[in-house]
């Protein structure tokens, strides 16, 4: 299975950019940035957890849903609705806000429809979508 490196590389960034943030966030309820200079890694030195996490399996079920039809019958607008739902959830359940979350990940759904036109492999498992937003294990 082949991937374009940069669409990986842009939902990594995102995800990263989350994790750094996300403990200054969740210590300040509210708060629109982290306090200066405080910087954490959300996921710990295991990003397993993240990838285990249901939230990134529903992402996952949703984005098989939405191409279930094939590529060309992608409801972009209602799949991007679907997957902010989940984002804002996921934010809540690590503490980090719903809006936080939803703003670090909201060009990803678009980014991961490119890649599934790209390579419809992508959705043969759940390790394949790891490896097309996570980037490669």
């Amino acid at each position: 299975m082949t991937h374009r490196r940069l669409p990986s590389l842009a939902i990594a960034a995102g995800l990263t950019a989350l994790a750094l943030a996300g403990p200054a966030l969740a210590q300040h309820p509210g708060s629109a940035a982290a306090p200066e200079g405080t910087t954490a890694h959300m996921q710990g030195n295991d990003e397993a957890s993240w990838i285990a996490d249901p939230h990134f399996h529903a992402f996952y079920e949703i984005t098989r849903a939405a191409f279930a039809q094939g590529p060309g019958k992608v409801d972009v607008s209602a799949y991007e609705q679907k997957s902010f739902a989940i984002f804002r959830d996921f934010g809540v359940a690590k503490g980090v806000g719903a809006d936080h979350m939803q703003d670090h990940l909201k060009l990803i759904p678009r980014q991961v429809v490119q890649i599934v036109k790209e390579d419809p492999k992508v959705l043969d498992s759940y390790d394949n979508f790891v490896a097309a937003t996570f980037g490669p294990r």
